[in-house]
């Protein structure tokens, strides 16, 4: 079969290529690489290069509607954005140029190549709002308080427009805080990233508050299997990816410190205006529906995730 993804050079994105190249699918992958890296994409082009097409193209640009219907995909899995929720506070114009009319790029490119569905990354942390449940389930309220939560919200919006009227079948994964190799510090869940440079290089992490803060942190192999699953079901639905499992900051904070043989405490610093108390996601609709549940306890992943990076600093990278 052939699969788009657009920001596929990304951390989460170029996993997806590689499991999807794994599972016998060819691949075109977009981006910008304005956070991406075709370093990513390395182990992936060398080994499958005629199945495995990379295009340099902003979301934005006309010339993705021309290419999605030049390649004609069956299926698009839609994950390039504006991801920083700080950048989307100061540059809401962006943040709307990139995560919602780049999508509608999508949308229409895909309409016109006859595309069959389009998998699309929301966000379990943003989408909600100020939780009035833990774990929240889908049918909580969305009053996003971030332009970037109000973009994933309305692309969800749009794709449901688009598979009523257009009849682009989609489905919106709700990821909580991805986490994993080849992450980058910025986005959702960069404190692992963040905590793991710190870490290894034997210097103090600085946790924002008091540590009490909690999140929901899903691995990111657990997060690509959600992905594939959705190719064939969930259509029309949000599901939540994530582990239903708070976990505090300090918490975090301790195991990874542990697991890097680090003794001291972090640094402390004033908590960061707007940032939510509480997260966690109810994945039970995912399990119903695409037949998903994770696999990767945080132990497990994070002693993965320090892993990959701390060879990633022995190659001095």
């Amino acid at each position: 079969m052939k699969v788009m993804v657009t920001g596929g050079a990304g951390f989460i994105g170029s996993t997806l290529v590689d499991r999807l190249l794994a599972d016998g699918h060819d691949v075109d992958v977009v981006d910008d690489l304005s956070s991406g890296a075709l370093a990513n994409l390395a182990d992936a082009r060398s080994r499958r290069p005629s199945r495995c097409t990379f295009h340099r193209l902003d979301l934005r640009s006309p010339g993705l509607v021309e290419l999605i219907g030049h390649r004609r995909p069956e299926v698009i899995m839609h994950l390039g954005a504006q991801m920083d929720v700080r950048v989307s506070v100061a540059k809401p114009l962006f943040d709307a140029e990139v995560n919602i009319l780049g999508s509608l790029n999508v949308c229409q490119g895909a309409v016109a190549a006859g595309t069959r569905k389009v998998v699309f990354a929301g966000s379990g942390g943003t989408l909600y709002g100020e939780p009035e449940t833990i774990p929240v389930g889908e049918g909580h309220s969305q009053h996003p308080l971030s332009p970037y939560g109000v973009s994933k919200k309305a692309v969800g919006d749009y794709l449901h427009y688009y598979r009523e009227v257009q009849g682009l079948d989609a489905t919106v994964l709700a990821l909580a805080n991805v986490y994993g190799p080849r992450q980058d510090p910025h986005g959702e869940a960069g404190v692992v990233a963040i905590f793991a440079g710190k870490l290894l290089a034997k210097e103090r992490a600085t946790v924002f508050g008091d540590g009490s803060q909690t999140r929901d942190f899903v691995f990111v192999d657990d997060v690509v299997d959600a992905f594939v699953k959705a190719i064939d079901a969930g259509g029309g639905l949000t599901c939540n990816i994530g582990t239903g499992i708070e976990t505090s900051v300090q918490t975090l904070f301790d195991t990874m410190a542990r697991l890097a043989g680090f003794p001291e405490p972090p640094r402390y610093a004033p908590a960061r205006t707007g940032e939510l108390a509480r997260n966690a996601l109810d994945p039970g609709r995912a399990a119903t529906h695409l037949g998903w549940r994770p696999q990767v306890d945080m132990e497990t992943g994070l002693a993965r995730t320090l892993a990959w990076f701390r060879d990633r600093r022995a190659a001095g990278r």
